[in-house]
């Protein structure tokens, strides 16, 4: 993470304009893992990225017209080879969460980085977004002192009987062991930058 940015090095960056400035004395505190397929079950193709940037075709496939209106957005999309896409930078606010709380504090966004792994809640992700998200979080926990491993959750924590991502077939301690050891090294390592290039595995 380039910290004067707030965007991921050698990553592909698809920037939206559905984001703006996290308000006063809120820096990033949470993590929140999403997950997200267009159609629901289908995987890649632009429909997510048009989401996100405001350009997806309402006629292009039914399901699209349920979607409630509303612009969204999440800081980073991980693919399910594990390519990363960025959206917005993690010092502004996306627009990810939606009506949420988190220990007592509600309107999540203000607070909280966005990652949406493509996926759906019934399916396994793949070993190759794990890799991709321990990596990212590392960085992160590197270039943001106000993050710490252990505030990661998933959007249904956050917005519970509101939302089930990203699912029960999302793996926990998949996660959480290489997560624990990158802040270890993250809150005892100081490094003159923070810049890393997340590369997919």
């Amino acid at each position: 993470v380039e910290p004067a940015t707030g965007l991921l090095i050698r990553t592909r960056q698809v920037l939206s304009t559905h984001y703006d400035d996290r308000p006063a004395g809120c820096v990033p505190e949470l993590i929140v893992v999403h997950g997200i397929s267009l159609p629901p079950g289908e995987y890649g193709g632009a429909w997510i990225e048009q989401l996100f940037t405001g350009t997806l075709p309402r006629q292009a496939h039914p399901y699209f017209a349920t979607i409630p209106p509303g612009r969204v957005s999440a800081h980073v999309l991980v693919r399910r080879e594990g390519t990363p896409v960025q959206f917005v930078p993690f010092g502004a606010r996306a627009w990810h969460a939606g009506r949420s709380q988190y220990q007592g504090r509600s309107h999540c966004n203000d607070f909280s980085i966005g990652i949406e792994l493509e996926g759906t809640d019934d399916t396994a992700y793949a070993e190759s977004q794990y890799r991709t998200l321990t990596a990212l979080i590392a960085a992160l926990l590197s270039c943001y002192a106000s993050l710490d491993g252990t505030r990661i959750v998933g959007h249904s924590d956050i917005a519970p009987g509101r939302k089930l991502d990203p699912g029960g077939k999302f793996d926990w301690a998949y996660l959480n062991a290489p997560v624990s050891q990158s802040a270890q090294v993250a809150r005892t390592t100081p490094t003159p930058s923070a810049a890393a290039a997340i590369v997919p595995p």
